[in-house]
């Protein structure tokens, strides 16, 4: 029987996991979930993915083309004394995302759907946080650092394809497709007659 693996740590590069420089990173809302502590606080974390599509941009040689790939984690913590989001936080993201003005949102979940996928510029901070007596320095995104992209044709390359997020599209507060172009039904968009040939 052959084995299955020898093992051989020579490729083993470590990952650094320390706080990345402040500075604007342009993004993309890799993932967005509720979750909840031990203790029963609860958060909507949002992972934010430095995209890995703009290293030749020269403003942007200090942060995506030495940070590509890195997450950055935000965490929207429920408010103790409401047991509610800040749904005024959360309005610069949907902003930032270019979700339509008036776009009515009934759950959590269709904040997540509208924000997944879509890239984002955000200013990315770093400070001290203590625990357990330990003092490190971590980043920290606030909702009102979120701007809408400065390139939105994204080129970005997903290590996991399958997992790779796919941003929904948006709808304006009319209810029609945001896209121009789009068809409706079986309609074509220009009709024969339309055209002088």
């Amino acid at each position: 029987m052959a084995d299955f693996m020898n093992t051989d740590y020579s490729n083993n590069t470590g990952g650094n996991y320390d706080a990345v420089p402040a500075g604007n990173y342009e993004m993309i809302i890799n993932n967005a979930k509720e979750d909840a502590t031990k203790n029963g606080a609860e958060t909507l974390q949002i992972d934010l993915l430095v995209r890995n599509d703009l290293d030749k941009v020269t403003d942007l040689a200090e942060t995506n083309a030495k940070f590509h790939n890195r997450h950055i984690f935000m965490d929207n913590w429920k408010r103790k004394a409401t047991n509610q989001y800040d749904l005024d936080g959360f309005q610069y993201i949907l902003q930032a995302a270019k979700v339509p003005e008036g776009t009515p949102l009934h759950t959590v979940d269709d904040f997540i759907k509208l924000i997944v996928g879509v890239p984002v510029r955000v200013f990315v901070k770093q400070e001290e946080n203590t625990y357990n007596g330990e003092t490190s320095t971590v980043n920290r995104v606030a909702p009102w650092n979120f701007e809408v992209t400065k390139f939105p044709q994204v080129q970005h390359t997903f290590k996991d394809k399958k997992n790779a997020p796919t941003p929904q599209p948006t709808t304006s507060s009319t209810g029609n497709n945001s896209d121009p172009f789009a068809s409706t039904g079986n309609a074509p968009v220009v009709d024969d007659s339309d055209l002088p040939f």
